[in-house]
Parts: C-alpha cells; structure tokens; sequence
C-alpha cells in the first residue's frame, strides 16, 4: 500500500537530461506543497525544488535554470525535470508532499551523473 513512488532515476553523463516522476495514492488529496529533495551519504536532506497546488514555484540556486518542477493535481502527478546534470547533482532524489497537516515521503530514486 505504497502512497507514494518516485521514478526516472539512472545514469546520465554530464549535461545530459533526466526527468524524475513521482506518483501518488488517490487516498492522498489537497497537497497544498510538493517538493523535491535530494541527500548524498554524509549530507542532509536538502531541497531541490517546491511548487503549490496554486503553481507557485521555487528553486535552490544550485538548480536554477536547470531544473523544471511541475505537478499534475488531478492525475496526482509530480515532475521534475533535469537539465545540463552536473556530477555534484548525483544523489538520491526523494518527492515530498505536504498536505498542511502530515509530509509523506517516497522511498527516492537514485540519479547518478557521471562520464
């Protein structure tokens, strides 16, 4: 009874592309925030990306004009798409999703870039 799965992980080469994908149960609704997050051994969770059920988006500086998140509401949907991947983008990447009173977390997807 998973509620939440992450996908499109891999191995790509430096300036390559990866588009991540994160499916949710239909018993979760009114996710006012999805995020992404990333975590390398050693290192805490930091966030990628966000956006709210309104559209407003967010980055971390380190991804900015590279990395597009969106969200499909009503197919319970989340993106994020991965442009010009440096090696230091490699790590586990991990959807969250907010509904204002409880986060639920995926499992991650491990994305590896490297020659």
């Amino acid at each position: 009874q998973e509620q939440l799965v992450e996908s499109g992980g891999g191995l790509v080469q430096p300036g390559g592309s990866l588009s991540l994908s994160c499916a949710y149960s239909g018993t979760l609704f009114n996710i006012y925030v999805m995020g992404w997050y990333r975590q390398v051994p050693g290192k805490h969770r930091e966030l990628v990306a966000t956006v709210t059920s309104d559209g407003l988006t967010k980055y971390a500086d380190f991804v900015k004009g590279r990395f597009t998140i969106s969200r499909d509401n009503a197919n319970k949907m989340g993106y994020l798409q991965m442009n010009s991947l440096k090696p230091e983008d490699t790590a586990v990447y991990y959807c969250k999703l907010d509904s204002g009173w409880k986060n639920y977390w995926g499992q991650g997807t491990q994305v590896t870039v490297s020659s």
